[in-house]
């Protein structure tokens, strides 16, 4: 490695790693060490930077040794923990618990964690979103540790909509989007050593013909979230648990967000670059 301070990033070859390590690399502020299950991954983004310092390593979030010796000598970490891969709050908090518990024995200087609104703890119970929760619970774990920790709150990414979201047609012709964070927020914590708490998750927007039409017209409105509940796809009820939350109005800050990262986008600057994709709907 350089003589730069290393800033170790988990998850580098999954959607938000990959693009706070590209972050990183860019920014020419710190080495960049990056942590994946399958190091043979074609096409990660330090395939074509290995001059400027970057080191792979193989680590697993179930496995002590690894995570502990990934973290070694490291001045700070990006963490992302996985509820997608397992649907499991207990193994996502496992995940997050490991690696603030090596971070407080190595002593690591600072922690930018990829975390969610603890929904259960926040409304006494009344929503209960597992994927939210979970990140919840290990942010609030960091913190009873004392471990210098930022918690970036990332709403979905319109980049969902080109795949598994991929526009179709509901029954009632209902759509939905959040705004959102992307990795140079990441890379800005690490650079202004900001303290702060908590990053902006985001604004709900509720839409209708989202999509241009071909004549260019567009509209909004809102749905309920008992009717997008009725939808009835696998985790239609809690995702609209989510939507109940973002009504209840937490601390979200958007121009904080653009402040963080100027180059975020707004959903009616995603569509027009993306257009080719929403033909047809």
């Amino acid at each position: 490695m350089t003589g730069k301070k290393v800033i170790a990033v988990f998850g580098a070859t999954g959607a938000q790693g990959r693009s706070v390590a590209k972050a990183i690399l860019e920014s020419k502020k710190f080495a960049l060490r990056v942590l994946t299950r399958d190091v043979t991954r074609p096409n990660a983004p330090w395939d074509r930077c290995s001059g400027l310092g970057t080191e792979v390593v193989k680590g697993n979030l179930k496995d002590e040794a690894s995570v502990e010796a990934a973290l070694k000598d490291a001045c700070g970490a990006s963490v992302v923990t996985s509820f997608w891969g397992h649907l499991s709050k207990e193994k996502e908090v496992c995940q997050g618990k490991l690696v603030a518990d090596v971070a407080k024995h190595l002593g690591l200087k600072y922690v930018v964690y990829s975390g969610l609104e603890n929904n259960k703890r926040l409304t006494g119970g009344k929503l209960e979103v597992e994927h939210f929760d979970g990140k919840g619970e290990v942010e609030e774990y960091f913190w009873s540790f004392g471990v210098p920790m930022t918690s970036v709150c990332v709403a979905a990414y319109f980049e969902n909509f080109l795949t598994m979201w991929k526009a179709a047609k509901a029954p009632d012709g209902d759509y939905f989007t959040f705004v959102w964070l992307e990795g140079g927020c990441f890379q800005k914590c690490f650079s202004e050593s900001m303290a702060l708490n908590k990053f902006p998750s985001g604004a709900l927007v509720w839409l209708k013909n989202v999509c241009p039409t071909p004549k260019g017209t567009r509209s909004s409105q809102k749905i309920t979230p008992e009717a997008y509940e009725r939808l009835g796809f696998p985790g239609a009820k809690e995702m609209a648990d989510v939507f109940c939350f973002y009504h209840t109005k937490p601390d979200c800050d958007v121009q904080l967000t653009q402040r963080l990262n100027p180059k975020v986008k707004s959903f009616s600057q995603f569509i027009p670059k993306n257009q080719g994709a929403f033909t047809g709907i």
